[in-house]
């Protein structure tokens, strides 16, 4: 193949930088990578947020650094990779050709690596899957296509983290593998999910949502100390406090052995001494789940990737009504303009600028077929309207065409063009078969 999804340290040259924790490596940088670096502090929140902060410093929470494997723990970040990655990797794509009758598929190898097997080890929706996780995690995929002379025979994955982008000194564009091994532009597929000024370098959903997911996993850190009983303690005693460190001691041991001894006989009633009081502080166990707070963020997190938030198991604001429209948004605001930027980007490596009329598209049917009533009426109505043939509808749900009859175009009988001349029925009085004047 030519080239090592593993990274090795031995491999890495000075525009290369290595991160280890516990002696594995868990990040590798180049030096535009370095150089756009997150500039924030990770101990740091904005002005609007002081009040959380106050909250987590007074239980001696910091608030943790971002990286590509601590945002998955995020289960809002973590369903919108899997979700993303998923559907567009689901949509079947296939290669045709403009003839002229219309379009066709092409049959034959190219579209067993496009729709079915781009390699010996992988499938068409693995080598997808992968590629579109990179893209909606570090902000890039890229695809190698290898090739036998003028015929493409293969398409890999490649570890957008172990590349290097460049242009050369004719203004092409280069991808160099930490392995030696140099890609021209024209060997790679490549979709960032926004490319910065420099048109090399992008910017990540997870890097540019940093704040966002930073606070998700500060919450869902607070919450899980909250519960683990190492927040504030939930009770204080008031009455006679005794003199001394070590009678203080033993009077809160006392009072901590009757509470556990009420436990675990299930008795409702503690027993204190006379004069003393238990009182709550602290935070109510619903307030410290910060649900709000929580379900903001995920929220947030759907901003970032342009999602519904109904995507992300957010219902707070569904109905029956506005879920179908966010259905519908979903496939026509963010899955389709995904699929077209594969598609274009697939038709100019695979084809060339001069493709001859050969293309791939993904096909969106599946998406948007509605209910089955729906499907009914417009299918019927298509082929009333001599927009489809039988045979076609019948294709569209997956039936076996009938050949004959149904492989024609239809139009309703009583349909003739405005200007048409209106013959003359029968005068009234007349029998039918009469041909008198």
């Amino acid at each position: 193949m030519g080239y090592d999804l593993s990274p090795r340290a031995a491999q890495m040259s000075r525009q290369w930088e290595t991160t280890r924790a516990n002696g594995n490596v868990v990040a590798i940088r180049s030096a535009e990578e370095r150089a756009s670096t997150l500039t924030g502090s990770p101990y740091s929140l904005e002005a609007a947020n002081s009040s959380f902060l106050q909250v987590l410093t007074a239980n001696n929470v910091t608030l943790p650094v971002v990286t590509i494997q601590t945002a998955l723990t995020v289960p809002a970040v973590w369903s919108a990779v899997s979700f993303l990655s998923r559907t567009l990797a689901n949509l079947p794509l296939h290669s045709y050709r403009n003839t002229a009758s219309g379009p066709e598929k092409i049959a034959g190898g190219l579209q067993t690596l496009i729709h079915e097997a781009p390699n010996p080890e992988w499938t068409a929706f693995k080598l997808r899957q992968y590629f579109w996780q990179q893209v909606f995690t570090g902000g890039r995929g890229l695809i190698w296509i290898e090739r036998s002379g003028s015929n493409i025979v293969g398409l890999w994955p490649i570890n957008p983290e172990v590349v290097s982008i460049r242009r050369d000194g004719t203004n092409r564009t280069t991808y160099h593998m930490i392995n030696g091994v140099i890609y021209p532009a024209a060997d790679v597929i490549d979709v960032p999910f926004m490319l910065r000024a420099d048109g090399l370098n992008q910017y990540g959903p997870i890097a540019q949502g940093e704040k966002a997911i930073q606070l998700a996993l500060a919450m869902n850190d607070y919450a899980s100390t909250f519960f683990a009983g190492g927040g504030v303690p939930p009770l204080s005693v008031s009455g006679p406090l005794p003199a001394g460190p070590e009678a203080m001691k033993r009077a809160t041991a006392d009072i901590n052995r009757a509470i556990t001894s009420a436990k675990e006989d299930s008795k409702p009633i503690v027993a204190l001494p006379p004069g003393y009081d238990l009182k709550p502080i602290g935070f109510d166990p619903d307030k410290g789940q910060m649900t709000e707070a929580r379900l903001f963020q995920i929220q947030e997190i759907a901003r970032i990737y342009g999602l519904p938030p109904v995507f992300l198991q957010d219902l707070s604001r569904g109905t029956f009504a506005n879920v179908e429209q966010q259905d519908l948004f979903f496939t026509k605001h963010l899955v389709a303009q995904w699929a077209q930027a594969l598609e274009e980007e697939m038709n100019l490596k695979l084809f060339g600028q001069r493709n001859g009329g050969r293309y791939v598209e993904h096909n969106l049917d599946g998406l948007l077929r509605g209910d089955f009533t729906s499907r009914m009426l417009g299918l019927s109505q298509g082929v009333q309207n001599a927009i489809l043939t039988p045979d076609e509808a019948r294709g569209l749900e997956n039936r076996p065409a009938k050949g004959g009859n149904a492989d024609k175009l239809f139009i309703q009988g009583a349909t003739v063009p405005i200007d048409a001349p209106i013959q003359p029925g029968p005068q009234a009085g007349t029998p039918a078969g009469d041909k008198t004047q």
